[in-house]
């Protein structure tokens, strides 16, 4: 793997060691185990708060660790190297839940909502999609009705991560009229009346990472939960749109490079006619070809990274990113399951599982589709 040296410090590389330290000691292990549970351990969450690698990028006064975007994508690349994109997505669900506090909340829901989840003790998700709302955001039909001093909500959210064990939710409801401008959104404690999980969905991938549909039935939540003023919910939500597709973008690339060091291991000792796979040409191409794609999607992807670092505007360029590391993972998960043969096609070989695990990452933070109508808009 490249060091990326123009956007990687020595503070980077320290928290590199410690990430992979924790991988090597808490993770890998048990991974083959938690796959096929499809969940891992709640007392994950409590470990890697004590290493830090929940608090990334968090202030300090709320149990986090100050730290740049590159500091986020040391702790992602390392945490896809245990070879389970489902604990890493699993591990993460509070970067998707907890910024839209960060970007609305009062300094008493920032003190209440972001330190108990930075320190493991409660496991926070974001629930948005909703059944049939797919990525249309501003469709949702989850209603709160205004009932003096709690709103009850009404409605059902569905491929909500960590959603069956989460202990607080970002809720996207509508309080208003159609469209974006009548979304807004509650923090939600899961334990209160009318909060129910009506199914824990299971999936092709990512199957540590427990994924649930959410009911409401007069769910009342206190007004004091909302986060900003009535109708900021989808700027809330737009607010991390970048950070999350950059997140999905260093998956893919993680899980593409553990794609190829798999393949470069088997083509040199697994044996056919007479040779190793790498002694036939095709083969060496193959893995070239792999390597290229695999080297160009992450540098590209640092590049943007190194302008959301600056404060820059990269919508345009993120969405390229994710488009095109999605595309890369695909093509090289496939080829390595191919350069496997048979033995890709089973599970206990890596390959298999990041083939699965790479299918989610062109639909999940907004499909390619609608990745290529944002850049078009912006093109034309």
């Amino acid at each position: 793997m490249s060091d990326g040296l123009d956007y990687f410090n020595e503070s980077h590389h320290i928290l590199r060691r410690t990430v992979a330290r924790f991988v090597e000691r808490e993770i890998k292990p048990y991974v083959n185990e938690w796959e096929e549970a499809e969940e891992f351990p709640r007392e994950l969450y409590r470990k890697a708060a004590e290493v830090g690698l929940l608090g990334v990028p968090y202030p300090v006064e709320w149990s986090g660790f100050e730290a740049d975007v590159f500091h986020e994508v040391v702790v992602t690349e390392e945490l896809i190297r245990s070879g389970s994109g489902g604990v890493a997505a699993g591990l993460n669900s509070h970067h998707i839940a907890l910024p839209p506090i960060v970007a609305l909340g009062t300094q008493e829901q920032k003190e209440r909502f972001i330190p108990p989840v930075l320190r493991g003790e409660k496991i926070a998700a974001l629930a948005i999609t909703e059944p049939g709302g797919g990525s249309d955001v501003a469709a949702i039909r989850t209603r709160a009705v205004r009932d003096g001093d709690h709103y009850i909500v009404n409605g059902s959210k569905t491929m909500i991560t960590s959603g069956v064990r989460a202990d607080q939710v970002t809720l996207a409801v509508r309080t208003g009229g159609p469209g974006h401008k009548g979304v807004s959104l509650l923090v939600v404690d899961t334990h209160t009346p009318g909060f129910s999980v009506s199914k824990k969905l299971r999936k092709m991938g990512w199957r540590p990472s427990d994924t649930g549909e959410l009911a409401f039935q007069d769910l009342r939540v206190p007004v004091e939960n909302l986060l900003g003023e009535e109708g900021m919910g989808f700027y809330g939500i737009m607010h991390n749109f970048q950070k999350e597709r950059l997140h999905l973008c260093v998956i893919a690339n993680a899980t593409a490079q553990l794609a190829l060091e798999e393949s470069l291991k088997y083509a040199k000792v697994r044996e056919a006619f007479g040779r190793t796979l790498s002694g036939f040409q095709v083969t060496r191409h193959k893995l070239v070809d792999m390597a290229t794609l695999v080297e160009v999607s992450r540098e590209f992807t640092y590049r943007v990274a190194a302008r959301i670092q600056a404060g820059e505007n990269a919508v345009k360029e993120i969405s390229m990113a994710k488009i095109f590391s999605t595309q890369v993972c695909d093509k090289v998960c496939f080829d390595a399951v191919q350069i496997h043969g048979g033995y890709g096609y089973m599970r206990e070989y890596l390959v298999e599982r990041l083939f699965r695990d790479s299918r989610i990452l062109s639909i999940g933070g907004g499909t390619s589709e609608i990745m290529k109508e944002i850049i078009s808009k912006m093109m034309l």
